[in-house]
């Protein structure tokens, strides 16, 4: 009795955890641009049918994509987070044009590095996803990148 209860447990969290929806994919590089300036890049990787806002969504509507880096010892940030243009169009749900971006996007921050070499540039992204039918809660996800 004990073997098949736990078996069932097994295979229920098994299904619980197939069930969590997780429609971007996040990657991270920096590319130097001289010896002291480098531009990191964020990726998203979006699968069909859903998209992420952009940075520019208006108030009232979906949380926009959103970009913050603390400040550090061995780099600062030079003006804002880069996006290609979006798509904008009407969103039922929220009664008002937003832009966003489907399959996949590159983000990009000019960084201003304090010495020649290596440095780890750390950041917070948040993020809110939707397709059609539904959004998800917006999430929050720290990342690093290494430039060499």
């Amino acid at each position: 009795m004990k073997k098949l209860l736990l078996i069932l447990a097994v295979l229920l969290a098994n299904q619980l955890h197939a069930q969590i929806l997780t429609p971007v994919k996040w990657s991270y590089a920096a590319k130097k641009t001289s010896a002291t300036e480098a531009v990191v890049l964020i990726r998203a990787t979006i699968d069909e049918g859903w998209h992420i806002y952009s940075q520019t969504v208006k108030d009232g509507g979906p949380v926009k994509t959103s970009f913050t880096f603390p400040a550090a010892k061995g780099y600062t940030v030079v003006g804002k987070t880069i996006e290609p243009k979006p798509i904008t169009r009407f969103e039922k749900a929220f009664e008002m044009n937003v832009s966003y971006f489907e399959t996949s996007v590159t983000f990009q921050q000019k960084v201003k590095l304090k010495k020649a070499g290596p440095a780890t540039i750390k950041g917070k992204l948040e993020y809110m996803t939707c397709n059609d039918q539904k959004c998800l809660p917006p999430e929050d996800l720290d990342f690093s990148v290494d430039v060499k």
